[in-house]
Order: C-alpha cells, then sequence, then structure tokens
C-alpha cells in the first residue's frame, strides 16, 4: 500500500495515522520532506526569475538561436 499525507510538526515530532486497512505487521518507509511546493511558491521564483540577468541573458540567447527559424515562416 502506498499513500501520501502531510502531517504537522510538533516539538519535533510527526504523528501518522495509517489507513484501517493497514497490515500492522509491515513496514514503512518514511520519507521526509520540510519543502511543500505550491503555486504561489512558484509563482514568487517565476516573477524573481524575470529580474535575474543570468536568466534574461538565456532567454536573450534562446531567442537570438531560434531567431533564424522564425524569419523563415
Amino acid at each position: 500500500m502506498t499513500f501520501k499525507i502531510i502531517c504537522t510538526v510538533i516539538n519535533n515530532q510527526v504523528i501518522v495515522k495509517l489507513p484501517p486497512d493497514f497490515n500492522q505487521n509491515q513496514l514503512v518507509t518514511v520519507l521526509v520532506d520540510d519543502f511543500i511546493d505550491t503555486k504561489v511558491q512558484k509563482m514568487e521564483l517565476l516573477k524573481n526569475a524575470s529580474k535575474d540577468p543570468l536568466f534574461l541573458e538565456d532567454v536573450q540567447e534562446i531567442h537570438e538561436d531560434f531567431s533564424l527559424i522564425d524569419d523563415e515562416v
């Protein structure tokens, strides 16, 4: 059985409530990820990228690479 659940950390501890049909004699693997991707966080990163000189240089380089192809159409 595989399922995903986001838990609250309280006093550096996490309590995971397993589903009722979980066999108690099984082992589980726990993956701790302290960063939850959200659309808002991703949008903020994109806004910051629009002002990043290295990112803008990359975009300009790609634009120049494809400009010859664009002229063919």
